[in-house]
């Protein structure tokens, strides 16, 4: 079986290179077909216990209850359907085997492993589960009609026993991985779709305490997920892990919210009271707290990763400017290195994304009057900036891949920030407000120009303090 599995997972390397294969995905196939040979060799047991109990119920018809398929719809939804193809082949030799080298059994267990695995492709809900096993049991029927058909023995008691159980064996095969799944999650640490839909819940525990003790940060991570997700799709990336990613990707920030902009509503900016390097260590340390946290949270192994790469190895420039123009050479000279984020650098096309996502998220925040044209320029220079910088030289993402997602980016904020209608005020509503509307308008005229000019020169020092200028 050890060797089997071997087999498998040196064919899968060089037949699919697109698809990661490490050794605990090794471990997690020896496991599973061991468990299958070893769930087979006992029930044909008790149902040669139980036809030997009831005469007229049929051996063959007992065997076809078993829920071989189990094994590749597990494998299927905690791997990919390509692995599980490979992995019903190897099972239903292994079957066949111990149907003492029955040929039939070997092609029912074939094929109904090859439906299963089919059938959950991108699985978002348990129920899909069902419907899967409902359909294994479908194809379990007509491949026992056609087996016994090609045997002469179609109009037969025992063929009506047959298909009955061949069809709940298939409902079985559903409930089984209904059952295992989060099991295997748990003690392989796997992220499935489903585990993703559920963190994707906005009630979740951590993203409630997100909201109450950063909303600003809240707010920003969900502007964040809906700019990843859209823009998944358009290259070929997982739309919900990108999103769910966006959602928990600061959840750091709960530990010190106050020292962020975002969440600085109606009060001083902590930040102008500490030294540039006590500044930067704190926003630094959102990264490792987060990735902490989603540990104690079980987010998932592919989460706390994007956590960890958000920001790549990027310098925190607004921070190490300021250090620049208070260093002292000769004392305390400035290290580049203090002021970066410590990484890695994205290495999946999901990371990328969140990374890009976050950085374009926030700019836009910063810009004074978010016309369209305005939007599209910030847009395309921070992603030249983050791509000038190496953040994206280690993930997957190509120059299409850029163009798409500044696109996507560009469509999205423009949604966001557009102008709505001034509808007018009713008659009686004019009248009594016109004469205390012309005497604001003056004082407002030039109040507006100021503001503008204003608006304008925080927005560029937004930006600086966001590395992005």
């Amino acid at each position: 079986m050890v060797l089997l599995c071997y087999i498998l997972y040196n064919f899968s390397l060089k037949s699919f290179k697109g698809i990661p294969i490490n050794n605990r995905d090794l471990f997690l196939l020896t496991i599973t077909m061991g468990m299958v040979v070893l769930f087979v060799k006992l029930a044909i047991l008790i149902c040669e216990a139980v036809s030997n109990s009831f005469p007229l119920l049929p051996l063959d018809s007992c065997l076809y209850v078993i829920p071989i398929a189990s094994g590749a719809m597990l494998i299927s939804v905690l791997l990919n359907v390509r692995v599980a193809l490979i992995f019903s082949i190897m099972i239903s030799i292994l079957s066949g085997i111990l149907f003492e080298n029955r040929l039939e059994f070997f092609i029912y267990s074939l094929f109904g492993s090859i439906i299963a695995a089919h059938g959950v492709i991108l699985t978002k809900f348990r129920t899909t589960l069902i419907k899967a096993g409902a359909i294994v049991g479908l194809t379990n029927v007509l491949t026992i009609f056609s087996i016994n058909m090609i045997k002469g023995s179609l109009f037969t008691f025992a063929t009506v026993f047959d298909i009955a159980f061949g069809f709940l064996g298939g409902l079985l095969v559903g409930f089984i991985v209904i059952g295992t799944t989060p099991l295997f999650e748990a003690l392989f640490g796997y992220t499935t779709d489903i585990k993703l839909l559920e963190l994707a819940n906005l009630d979740s525990p951590k993203l409630r305490e997100l909201i109450v003790r950063a909303p600003g940060t809240y707010h920003h991570s969900i502007i964040v997920g809906t700019l990843a997700e859209a823009t998944a799709e358009a290259i070929n990336a997982n739309p919900l892990l990108a999103r769910v990613s966006a959602y928990y990707h600061d959840i750091g920030k709960i530990k010190k919210p106050l020292y962020f902009i975002e969440n600085q509503i109606g009060t001083e900016n902590k930040h102008e009271k500490l030294a540039p390097s006590m500044s930067s260590l704190i926003l630094l340390s959102h990264v490792k707290d987060g990735v902490e946290m989603a540990r104690e949270s079980r987010l998932g192994q592919p989460i706390i990763d994007i956590i960890g790469q958000h920001h790549g190895t990027s310098l925190i420039n607004f921070f190490y400017q300021k250090a620049k123009n208070k260093e002292n050479p000769e004392l305390y000279p400035v290290d580049e290195k203090d002021y970066r984020y410590p990484g890695p650098k994205p290495q999946t096309k999901e990371a990328g994304l969140v990374l890009l996502a976050d950085a374009v998220e926030a700019a836009s925040k910063t810009l004074p009057d978010p016309s369209p044209s305005r939007i599209q320029g910030m847009v395309h220079r921070i992603i030249n900036n983050i791509f000038a910088d190496g953040q994206l030289n280690e993930c997957e993402l190509t120059l299409k891949d850029l163009n798409e997602i500044a696109k996507s980016f560009n469509k999205i904020l423009t949604g966001i920030f557009h102008h709505r209608i001034d509808y007018p005020e009713p008659a009686y509503k004019e009248t009594e407000g016109k004469k205390k509307l012309n005497d604001i308008d003056k004082k407002s005229t030039k109040e507006d120009r100021n503001k503008r000019v204003e608006d304008k020169k925080n927005g560029e020092k937004d930006l600086k303090r966001l590395g992005m200028s």
